[in-house]
């Protein structure tokens, strides 16, 4: 067997040993069948780290994170925006929330971490949306504002109980009942 190939399944035996995914003893048989008796001292560039499992984790997180910050730094330039750029900033960020949805769906079955994030960025970048047209537009009208929001809350509600997605179905309903204990207590 070629020496890259023969590291990258020690490699992926030690992350099985390290991660207790096989017991003990089949890890240790395993690593002495492929390591031809030799000691894994003696071995270069072998690591439980350089494992593809933890490559690809890696990669995902740091995917992960780009996303997050990207879809900070877009509610930000939306709602630092003045009411004249607003129009171009909206549908900035309204192509890059269908981007999101889009891209949701076809990593769903691929990349079960990535799709949530995708998901929840599409819906705030929309929910950002809704809040800079309220405060554009409708600069003092607060029913507006509320409806926007409750349409909104709505809105994951209903995605969260036809998609079965647990986190948006509670932020929905609990975005309906702060607004509606908001208006009971604050406003009455």
């Amino acid at each position: 067997m070629e020496n890259p190939k023969r590291q990258i399944i020690i490699n992926e035996i030690l992350f099985w040993k390290q991660n207790k995914l096989l017991p003990e003893q089949y890890c240790d048989f395993l690593l002495t069948l492929y390591m031809e008796g030799e000691g894994i001292e003696e071995q270069d560039n072998i690591s439980f780290k350089k494992s593809i499992i933890v490559k690809e984790k890696r990669k995902k997180r740091l995917f992960s994170l780009g996303i997050i910050l990207f879809s900070i730094a877009l509610l930000a330039l939306l709602f630092f925006l003045s009411s004249y750029y607003f129009v171009i900033g909206a549908i900035v960020v309204g192509i890059v929330a269908i981007l999101f949805i889009i891209y949701s769906y076809k990593f769903a079955k691929k990349h079960d971490f990535i799709t949530p994030i995708l998901q929840v960025a599409a819906a705030l970048l929309i929910f950002g949306i809704s809040v800079k047209v309220s405060l554009v537009y409708f600069e003092n009208n607060n029913v507006v504002l509320y409806s926007l929001l409750i349409a909104n809350c709505l809105m994951w509600t209903i995605t969260g109980v036809r998609l079965k997605l647990l986190y948006f179905t509670i932020s929905g309903v609990l975005g309906l009942l702060i607004i509606i204990g908001y208006q009971i207590f604050f406003l009455s």
